[in-house]
């Protein structure tokens, strides 16, 4: 009989994975059934369905933001709970995060009940927040701010559903024919979705990409 819950677990860590993983399937009502190493390949398994709860870490280099990833998700499949699972304890990082669309925020650094009760509050409809952070009221006013786009980019924001998956890859310098082949799409279409992201956000070449992307924190090298 399948538990209620099912679990993706992403992180760049093999270990990592395998603890969350692990400590996941213990709990009665949870079961890890896909683990990924990066956010496109986190985006790519949700999107094929069968998914309740991401537990996601926030870098996972070399590829897009966590935070990116987030954001995509939650505007996408808003019904997937996100807990982000980071080494990350920076006041902003937890603001974004939580802005973008994630349901609870736990740190790496402290005790495997955090996790536990993040997964409990999630399926209960409830945000948790590590029992490590504070947040201030100034925060949560940057949180609940309406019209925000990721990291305050509104030509990112521009840009299709397919042109944000390609993206890191093309920032990274993956080839056409490799950017074709992650995504299971056509050479020619990979190109027009790169003349695309240039005109959208202006640029003249890869290495202005490059610099938009690291700039603006929407990929991890």
């Amino acid at each position: 009989m399948s538990k209620a819950y099912h679990v993706l677990v992403a992180d760049d860590h093999a270990v990592v994975r395998s603890g969350i993983a692990y400590l996941v399937n213990q709990q009665p009502l949870f079961e890890v059934i896909a683990e990924a190493a990066n956010g496109s390949d986190t985006y790519m398994r949700v999107e094929q369905g069968g998914i309740d709860i991401l537990i996601m870490d926030l870098s996972m280099p070399p590829g897009e933001s966590g935070l990116v990833t987030t954001q995509r998700i939650h505007e996408k499949f808003p019904d997937v709970k996100i807990i982000i699972l980071s080494m990350h304890e920076e006041q902003e990082y937890i603001n974004q995060a939580l802005h973008n669309g994630a349901t609870a925020y736990i740190l790496k650094s402290s005790a495997d009940g955090e996790i536990i009760q993040a997964l409990k509050h999630v399926i209960n409809g409830t945000e948790y927040l590590d029992s490590n952070i504070q947040l201030s009221k100034d925060d949560l006013k940057e949180i609940n701010r309406d019209g925000v786009e990721v990291n305050g980019l509104t030509g990112y924001a521009s840009l299709s559903k397919r042109e944000k998956e390609v993206f890191p890859f093309v920032a990274l310098g993956y080839s056409n024919k490799e950017i074709a082949s992650k995504l299971f799409i056509s050479t020619k279409t990979v190109e027009a979705h790169k003349a695309s992201i240039t005109r959208k956000l202006k640029l003249s070449s890869r290495a202005e990409l490059v610099r938009y992307a690291v700039h603006h924190h929407l990929i991890d090298l």
